[in-house]
């Protein structure tokens, strides 16, 4: 087909280059390796491949089994609902790729590499592991979070809006960890719609989101820590109702993308440690199954 002079360009200006968004030579995306047809648009994330296959074995039935590097996607059928869940691995660098790529999965063309004009909301919910940081929220637990806190740097590289509540909890924050010159933490709130049907009767709060393990969740094994004191921050925080309540690694990532792109998101977290009381759960694994099952139970 052949385009002249306006209409030339206005295609050239709004085709989205094949290095802003690369197709493997199957037609699927990049790093998922999945094609637009592979996700619903209900969509697990798990941060383990492994524990994929335990959230699908309680699918009737598995239609699509994928998985390239760490990202591992099974999608099939609770009852006539349709589902996805994917393995993100660990850390928000890695929840960018995951929440930009499922995106294009549902709203860009593919063959034309334009937006459709028709954007679809993707249900995202997070069933994955944290450690509190409080005594009164034991190890076992399910704890849903109401904002994500990230001490990571993923969201300086995007423009967002803070809605009125997030904004003054958000200058809260700023004034409390003003202290800290190495982090500048920045705020997203979960999806009201999911927290209401998943969510209820659970403990909630803040989760903070590190980007790492060790030092960046205040661990010291060896190396030194530069911020000592970041446990007492985060656990010493207070405002109204509203606590930082536990420590993980996606979280904020997947709240303040889902919020760019147009998505609802939730975050649900089997507690496995107590940093207050120094505890780690003995039976982790049975805790993320009862986890996975109460999620699948509320959200279908």
């Amino acid at each position: 087909m052949f385009f002249t002079g306006s209409l030339l360009i206005l295609l050239l200006n709004s085709m989205i280059s094949e290095t802003d968004l690369i197709l493997n030579p199957d037609g699927s995306i990049y790093h998922l390796n999945l094609l637009p047809e592979d996700v619903a648009e209900t969509i697990i994330t798990v941060g383990d491949p492994d524990r994929v296959g335990e959230v699908s074995k309680y699918f009737d039935r598995i239609d699509l089994k994928k998985g390239k590097r760490e990202f591992l996607t099974h999608t099939g059928w609770i009852g006539n609902k349709r589902t996805t869940v994917i393995s993100t691995g660990i850390g928000t660098d890695n929840i960018d790729i995951v929440l930009n790529e499922l995106d294009a999965l549902v709203n860009i063309d593919f063959d034309t590499r334009l937006i459709k004009e028709k954007l679809t909301r993707l249900n995202i919910i997070r069933i994955g592991t944290s450690g509190s940081l409080h005594a009164d929220i034991p190890v076992d637990c399910i704890l849903v979070s109401d904002y994500g806190l990230g001490f990571d740097a993923l969201m300086n590289y995007y423009a967002y809006d803070l809605n009125p509540s997030e904004r003054e909890l958000q200058s809260v924050l700023d004034t409390n960890f003003y202290a800290l010159k190495t982090v500048s933490p920045y705020l997203t709130s979960a999806s009201l719609t999911l927290k209401e049907k998943i969510g209820f009767g659970l403990p909630h709060g803040i989760t903070a989101t590190a980007p790492g393990f060790y030092a960046p969740q205040g661990r010291q094994v060896r190396a030194k820590s530069a911020v000592p004191d970041f446990l007492n921050y985060l656990q010493s925080f207070k405002l109204g109702n509203q606590r930082i309540t536990n420590l993980e690694m996606e979280t904020a990532g997947i709240y303040a993308l889902a919020k760019v792109l147009g998505h609802e998101a939730l975050s649900v977290n089997a507690i496995l440690a107590n940093r207050a009381t120094n505890q780690f759960s003995s039976k982790p694994e049975q805790t993320i199954d009862k986890t996975i099952q109460l999620v699948l139970e509320r959200l279908w």
